[in-house]
């Protein structure tokens, strides 16, 4: 019983037609609060209480309230900072 092999192109995930790779997408400069909270790994509800203290700085555009993506790098490595130092 003879098996034959077809030499198939393997397809490309990064130049097939219709995906975007996770690290060619542009980077958000603002992000909402539920999208902060995400890339911080916690909740909104926590999110809001690092807003009111004062902990992360926010925006205001037009009513909706954004996070500048600097600002969760910024608490981020205030946070290693302040834990390592103790």
């Amino acid at each position: 019983m003879a098996t034959t092999t077809t030499n198939a192109d393997p397809v490309d995930p990064a130049t097939s037609v219709g995906s975007a790779r996770a690290d060619e997408r542009p980077r958000r400069v603002l992000l909402t609060v539920e999208a902060a909270a995400e890339q911080l790994s916690i909740s909104r509800t926590m999110m809001f209480a690092l807003l009111k203290a004062g902990e992360v700085t926010s925006v205001r555009v037009g009513r909706l309230r954004r996070i500048p993506a600097t600002e969760l790098d910024i608490y981020a490595r205030r946070l290693v900072a302040e834990q390592s130092a103790a």
